[in-house]
């Protein structure tokens, strides 16, 4: 079972799973209560106390929920600091976003730069060729440049695999100068259909893994997602106030 359907499978598990009440320490009743609500089939890839006593945190890629040191009772929500006027469990996402597309790797992105020592912010937006909002982001690009946001695209076709949009996505990659092909593609025209080795399903995965479901969607530096076209000063002021 892929992990992006792992919550989903522990919920639906959850309610007659007959968890465990052995008396062990409380890492090993959580990971043993995980492993029988999901019959066998996965692995936590982290138990760690949350920040509330009484609970622990479960990671399971880039999802997470909390359970009770005896593994019996499991809970799906944010965890928020009322004192402190935090989302907890909103931190911890945009971390493990962060870590999933620090994986990818930029040498696997189509980017855009200031240039040399020009570079203020970066982020990482999730782009459909044929989408409107991300064609109007595009042709904005220049501004978010001029205000130091280096911009690193990654693919999402959403027609999905084989579609027109994701052969454009191949062919933008294939391309002998990626960055001018993208420009040309996000602007209607007509680019050379081309296919070689390409991130661009690896991309489509990462989609899964992050639970993107729209384009654009743009991830700070931070790993905070922030969905939809975001004009360059708005952004540069969420990227400068470390808030979303």
């Amino acid at each position: 079972m892929k992990k992006v359907y792992v919550l989903s499978a522990l919920l639906g598990l959850f309610a007659g799973s007959g968890l465990l009440h052995a008396e062990v320490d409380a890492e090993a009743a959580v990971r043993a209560a995980v492993k029988k609500m999901t019959q066998g089939r996965v692995e936590p890839d982290t138990i760690r106390p949350a920040a509330a006593a009484g609970l622990y945190e479960v990671v399971i890629g880039t999802q997470i929920v909390y359970v009770t040191p005896d593994g019996r009772y499991l809970l799906n929500g944010d965890l928020i600091d009322v004192a402190q006027h935090r989302n907890i469990s909103d931190e911890r996402r945009s971390s493990l976003y962060k870590a999933a597309i620090d994986k990818v790797g930029e040498d696997s992105m189509i980017v855009f730069s200031p240039g040399p020592g020009k570079v203020k912010h970066t982020v990482t937006i999730f782009t459909d060729i044929d989408c409107p909002y991300c064609r109007k982001l595009h042709h904005e690009i220049d501004s978010y440049l001029k205000e130091g946001i280096e911009v690193r695209y990654l693919a999402f076709p959403r027609a999905g695999l084989g579609s027109d949009s994701y052969k454009k996505a191949v062919s933008v990659w294939c391309a002998k100068d990626r960055a001018a092909a993208m420009t040309k593609a996000k602007n209607g025209e007509e680019i050379e259909a081309k296919s070689c080795d390409n991130p661009v399903q690896r991309h489509m995965e990462l989609v899964r893994e992050l639970g993107v479901n729209a384009t654009p969607t743009i991830f700070l530096e931070d790993g905070r997602r922030v969905p939809g076209y975001v004009p360059a000063k708005r952004l540069l002021k969420l990227l400068e106030q470390g808030k979303s």
